[in-house]
């Protein structure tokens, strides 16, 4: 008895303290929410010809005889040399503005779209598109790095949008997919110049879903009312506690398939060389097979395009920082430890069953 009485003091302390720290957490992210403005962010630039040398220069000191690392180091060192005093020169010679910098070299301005439902990552790829259009001209080039199985309308609409801003400035667009650009992913897709996808990446889905559930008959049962009162004969069409009608589930229906005519209107207008009719069923394929149907242009990884990117451009990756106030930075860090604890616990629950 007295054990069950530590044990049950221990517990009592526990859950005290975690409701605590749930509390200080919510008053936290509350605070942040309440006060939040808008933050400027940073652009953060990582030169990727940079990185793919640093690799490059690991792996030979850690493979390569001393004699060989020091006789490709100093080949290296006369070859820039050479390049240096050519580009000197040509500007004497007056072939080029010592005051500027050499735009001969072709650019190549990398961005992430990772998606979810709500294409929540617009906003940080607004950003990065405006600041690359500040720069970029129609001899660079934009590669986006997409990952998405689609969403909402609206939201990849938007996201959409965001790189017609690329092509209104005719400067080239290509858009990698690793692993899935399906429904909104391959809205946003079919705006590029080249789509470069993976071979085992899923391609396609051109169609429209809605779901909801219905409580009524639940609600009907213990006498529950519930009302919907509307202005305009299709302001509400389906709900999920009110009585559904046919006549509203036709409405319901008639507006997928307008959004899905739109939906293939746009990929037919980007890709006018896919047959819209055969893959606009909303059906899936992998990448070898997308490429069949023309729905992609090239198989290959993003990472073996980039590369091949290096050997003759500028590659720069570009990600846009929001700034984050005090209280959303302690929020999102005592999130993550409570998180990591859950994870935790649940793994030695698990270890003893």
């Amino acid at each position: 008895m007295e054990f069950l009485t530590d044990y049950g003091l221990f517990l009592a302390k526990s859950v005290t303290l975690v409701v605590a720290i749930l509390f200080i957490v919510g008053s936290l992210v509350a605070l942040g929410q309440k006060q939040k403005k808008q933050h400027d962010g940073d652009i953060e630039i990582t030169h990727l010809n940079d990185r793919l040398k640093k690799f490059k220069q690991s792996l030979e000191h850690s493979i390569l005889s001393k004699e060989l690392i020091k006789s490709r180091e100093k080949a290296r060192k006369k070859e820039e040399k050479a390049r240096a005093k050519a580009e000197k020169e040509s500007r004497k010679a007056g072939k080029g503005n010592p005051l500027e910098e050499n735009d001969d070299k072709q650019r190549v301005f990398v961005m992430d779209f990772d998606g979810d439902i709500k294409a929540s990552e617009v906003s940080r790829l607004r950003e990065e598109i405006t600041a690359v259009l500040t720069l970029a001209g129609d001899k660079d080039e934009v590669v986006i790095r997409l990952e998405s199985p689609g969403g909402m309308v609206h939201g990849y609409g938007l996201a959409a949008s965001q790189l017609e801003r690329i092509r209104q400035k005719n400067i080239p667009l290509t858009v990698c997919v690793d692993k899935v650009a399906a429904s909104g992913g391959y809205l946003m897709a079919c705006l590029a110049n080249k789509i470069v996808a993976a071979p085992f990446s899923i391609i396609g889905s051109i169609g429209v879903v809605a779901q909801l559930p219905n409580f009524h008959r639940l609600l009907k049962k213990h006498d529950i009312d519930f009302e919907v009162l509307t202005a305009g004969e299709y302001k509400r069409t389906l709900t999920v506690f009110g009585e559904n009608t046919e006549k509203g589930r036709q409405k319901f229906v008639e507006d997928l398939e307008e959004t899905h005519v739109l939906f293939k209107e746009f990929v037919n207008e980007h890709r006018p060389q896919v047959d819209i009719d055969e893959v606009s069923k909303g059906e899936i394929w992998y990448g070898r097979r997308a490429k069949e149907r023309l729905l992609v242009d090239e198989i290959m990884t993003s990472d073996d395009y980039l590369s091949s990117k290096c050997d003759q451009a500028d590659v720069y990756l570009v990600h846009y920082l929001e700034k984050k106030s005090l209280a959303e930075k302690v929020g999102l860090s005592v999130a993550k430890a409570a998180e990591t604890l859950a994870l935790k616990v649940a793994k030695l629950s698990s270890s003893k069953v």
